[in-house]
């Protein structure tokens, strides 16, 4: 039995077509600033790198950094 724990950065921008498109990036660093995170996010929309089934990003919705804390409460005994 284990506790882990994990950190990921969302990054959730809008599309051309009215939809959300997200990124995930595990391990953002523990002193994130809000600036950098915009800055990364415009500079993704400016170079069009993602075609989404709804079209191009075309701007930030959203950008949120989770925890999360798992309790394994069970492990599988080894044969």
């Amino acid at each position: 039995m284990a506790v882990t724990t994990s950190r990921v950065l969302r990054l959730t921008f809008t599309t051309a077509g009215a939809k959300t498109f997200a990124i995930t990036v595990p391990n953002p660093k523990v002193d994130l600033q809000q600036a950098e995170a915009v800055a990364a996010m415009n500079s993704i929309i400016a170079s069009d790198l993602f075609l989404t089934s709804s079209g191009a990003l075309t701007g930030i919705r959203d950008i949120r950094v989770i925890d999360t804390t798992t309790d394994d409460l069970f492990d599988q005994p080894q044969a």
